[in-house]
């Protein structure tokens, strides 16, 4: 697998791991005249849906094992919810950030629209837009279709994400509208973020409506997708190719309906043609045998195994994975910084399991599965989990050097099991309690004081545990559970002083020891 490939997609997207200021099936489940009963799937062991209990777990303790950083997965055969599972401290139920699976979102409501007669796919992006346009409009520009930018073959030679976002004289649309368009749109595939958004801004031209509006009655309302909310740009539009977080079992939900050929409970929303076109090879990709080298369609990648698996997914690791052909789906948030060794651990592990008929029940290997599952638990660091300095900076007060967070003033209280730590700022106090060597999640009050854009900057629940690395220096890791990376605060006490250093997940994996947020100094 090479791997490198996904990396240069992230890297030459810009914004594709980037993100704004966020606004904060098969159950016979029916309707009574009394009351709406919600949605959930109907559950049912792997072997009554023809899969073995034994992959599903093979897959589980190799993601376990790996040096990647699983969330949370789940698996539908049949309509069935066969097995999931949540790394602690993500839970069950809570949304996370999407990244480039939002895209497949944003897909749908084209999709919509479309059927709506407000569009179609052959409409030339000039006609939609004619107050946005630049004074000169090439051949190529005029030429560029909405297809065009379904299938990422609008003609740029490079994304437009980065020049978008920068330039803050102007519009996203019109950056977009006035970004060179080196090739003849239709004849050169590039992996270009700011193409989704101008679907997006589409939809908003048509309708005025957001992403969020328009999809709302006819897509989130319908698979009851209620946690959810969706980043902005500076013009108030949902940010299409990115942004969007839904829970998992959302994921998943998603993902049946495609399977279903965009019927859900009894009613076709998407037609089947458009389902089956969009999820199509409608270009070449990366000119390679990996899993981005399959072909692309309307914001969803084809995959390796089989040539009817396609997929929408975003960066470190969102997979909405539809197989036809096996009736299944496989739904996994996480942090990985390896895509390809992701996928290739559910490809090796699970497809070798899978049968066309029911299997025998294998009730020691179920019960083995669903034990191991819900055992599941992000390692926390653990070094020492006291020091004989606590008591000494537990009665202190640091008072900390001006800063870009407005932080003010940091203490501690710190026992053997667990400890807080109490930040006052100019928009008040706030605490972050954490576990010595174990995971202790916040209640909603407790708010990021350190966010860093485009990283840990969406509002979420935060997850901490703290570790002393020596007896002058305590840590305290810190992760989103509603987004997808996470954080360290390095604090080292030297006298009546405090410093702390910062350093991400994204940054701890390329190497560095601390990232672009630099020293706070303090005093007692």
């Amino acid at each position: 697998m090479n791997t490198s490939s996904r990396r240069f997609f992230l890297k030459q997207a810009g914004i594709g791991t980037l993100g704004l200021a966020a606004i904060p099936l098969f159950t016979h489940c029916q309707n009574t005249p009394e009351e709406d009963i919600a949605f959930s799937f109907d559950t049912g062991s792997p072997e009554s849906t023809g899969v073995s209990s034994q992959a599903v777990l093979d897959f589980v303790k190799a993601a376990d094992a790996s040096d990647l950083e699983w969330h949370s997965y789940a698996i539908l055969r049949k309509g069935k919810l066969i097995s999931d599972g949540y790394w602690s401290p993500f839970e069950k139920g809570l949304k996370h950030t999407l990244y480039s699976l939002s895209k497949s979102f944003t897909s749908s409501a084209i999709g919509f629209a479309v059927a709506e007669g407000l569009i179609t796919v052959e409409d030339q992006l000039i006609s939609i837009f004619p107050d946005d346009l630049p004074p000169e409009v090439s051949e190529n520009l005029e030429s560029m279709k909405i297809k065009h930018l379904l299938t990422m073959n609008t003609g740029h030679d490079t994304d437009t994400t980065g020049p978008m976002t920068s330039n803050q004289e102007q519009s996203w649309v019109k950056s977009f509208l006035a970004h060179p368009v080196i090739h003849e749109p239709g004849s050169h595939f590039l992996y270009n973020t700011g193409a989704t958004y101008m679907l997006g801004a589409i939809i908003h031209q048509k309708t005025g409506q957001t992403l969020e509006e328009y999809l709302k009655p006819r897509l989130f309302d319908k698979l009851e997708i209620e946690n959810y909310d969706w980043e902005k740009s500076p013009q108030g539009l949902n940010v299409a190719g990115w942004g969007l977080r839904v829970s998992t079992e959302d994921i998943a939900k998603f993902g049946q309906w495609y399977l279903q050929e965009g019927a859900w409970q009894n009613e076709q929303l998407l037609s089947k043609e458009w389902v089956n076109e969009a999820t199509s090879k409608q270009t070449d990709s990366q000119d390679n045998n990996s899993d981005w080298g399959q072909g692309y369609g309307y914001q969803f990648w084809r995959c390796k195994p089989e040539p009817g698996f396609f997929r929408g997914d975003g960066a470190y690791g969102q997979y909405c994975i539809i197989i036809p052909d096996y009736e299944m789906v496989i739904a996994v948030n996480s942090e990985s910084f390896d895509m390809g060794k992701s996928m290739q651990i559910i490809w090796d592990n699970l497809l070798p399991g899978i049968q066309n008929e029911a299997l025998t029940e294998d009730q020691s290997k179920l019960e083995e599965l669903r034990s191991f599952s819900a055992g599941l638990t992000l390692k926390s660091k653990t070094v020492s989990s006291s020091s004989e300095l606590s008591n000494e900076i537990n009665k202190r007060v640091y008072q900390l050097a001006e800063n870009d967070f407005g932080v003010k003033t940091i203490s501690f209280d710190i026992a053997n099991d667990q400890g807080e730590v109490q930040i006052t700022s100019d928009e008040g106090d706030n605490i972050l309690r954490f576990g010595m060597g174990s995971w202790f999640v916040n209640d909603a009050y407790t708010t990021n004081n350190f966010p860093l854009a485009n990283r840990i900057h969406v509002p979420s629940l935060i997850a901490s545990s703290a570790t002393w690395l020596n007896d002058n220096t305590l840590q305290i890791s810190r992760k989103f559970i509603e987004a997808v990376h996470g954080d360290t605060l390095t604090c080292q006490f030297e006298g009546d002083a405090v410093n702390i250093t910062f350093n991400n997940s994204v940054a701890a994996n390329n190497g560095e020891s601390e990232d672009s947020r630099g020293t706070i100094k303090g005093t007692a």
